[in-house]
């Protein structure tokens, strides 16, 4: 187990890093100019905009950028603006060129309305999709089964966004009850209860490929010979549903579910911009609309680490929750 999750580490190092050096060279290689975000048009001439760039250091080698950058990653950096030096402390992923403060103020303090959005958007989808999806394996080729089936499909097939524009445009649709987002300031109760809008919308759609991933999988276990021996014996339906048959099935559940939640985790784009909820993904759409190439890499480096961990996290999990997969 230990070799194996060393090896797994370096690999997702690996991956962090080539994800780090490639979003580096987009973003400070490519033909748009940093400088020119953070010098105001009304104001930016020639020398005001070549001040800006030799205080952030955009006109050294491109290499010396990097190895700064990377640095910053891990001691921390340093900044000039206006005559102050800000200190971004470790891990720096960057100076926003707009707003004028550190990438990990702008990112990280987002990040926990992100993150309580994912995870009420995960517990919806979870219990919604793996409950019917049972439902529908057990019932496999009654009516019930099929109007299951076609309702996850059509439910599926509809644009998300335009789903989610309807929940916020007639609240009516969730009994009209659900207050608006509010931040923490308002209160832990008002903040969940406005969570609870988006977070059932992206549920809801999310479980409509859960219920079919489910009842896909129970079928398939279901028609085990160890699941008609276990009933051979006399073992309670029950028992063999959820003990023997519930249990081998959740592997495939499993890799979607890690990857699933790391997505969230990046960032709900449309959820958040929809619904008003400040968290990383809004900012990374605010940050695209002002080229703020700083946060944008920021952005894509987190949900690097995000997806790196999440399948790490999925693939120790295999052996706990399928006896029969062994990490070698």
């Amino acid at each position: 187990m230990l070799t194996y999750i060393l090896r797994r580490l370096a690999l997702a190092l690996s991956v962090v890093l080539a994800t780090l050096v490639s979003a580096f060279l987009i973003f400070f290689a490519g033909p748009s100019d940093p400088a020119q975000a953070m010098c105001p048009e009304t104001r930016c001439n020639p020398q005001r905009l070549q001040q800006i760039t030799q205080s952030l250091g955009l006109d050294k080698p491109l290499s010396v950028q990097f190895i700064d950058y990377f640095k910053g990653l891990f001691v921390g950096r340093d900044f000039v603006y206006a005559g102050d030096t800000v200190h971004c402390s470790a891990p720096c992923l960057g100076f926003s060129f707009v707003t004028r403060r550190s990438v990990n103020d702008e990112l990280f303090s987002r990040f926990p309305n992100t993150v309580v959005l994912a995870l009420m958007a995960a517990v919806v989808f979870l219990v919604i999709g793996v409950t019917v999806g049972i439902f529908a394996a057990v019932r496999r080729g009654t009516t019930m089964d099929r109007t299951v089936v076609g309702a996850s499909q059509v439910l599926g097939s509809i644009p998300y966004y335009v789903l989610a524009l309807l929940v916020a445009l007639y609240p009516v649709i969730l009994w009209n009850v659900l207050p608006q987002y509010s931040d923490l300031s308002s209160g832990v109760g008002p903040y969940l209860l406005g969570m609870l809008a988006p977070a059932l919308i992206l549920g809801v759609v999310t479980s409509a490929s859960y219920v079919r991933y489910t009842r896909n999988s129970m079928i398939e276990t279901l028609s085990m010979d160890y699941i008609r021996t276990a009933r051979s014996k006399g073992i309670s339906e029950r028992t063999v549903l959820f003990k023997h048959g519930f249990r081998a099935a959740m592997s495939p559940i499993a890799t979607i579910l890690g990857l699933d939640i790391a997505a969230l985790l990046t960032g709900t784009l449309i959820t958040e911009q929809i619904f008003g909820v400040d968290g990383i993904g809004r900012r990374g759409l605010a940050a695209l609309r002002a080229d703020d190439l700083p946060v944008i890499m920021g952005t894509v480096l987190i949900g690097a680490v995000v997806v790196v961990i999440a399948n790490l996290l999925v693939d120790i999990a295999y052996s706990f929750i399928d006896p029969r997969v062994r990490l070698s």
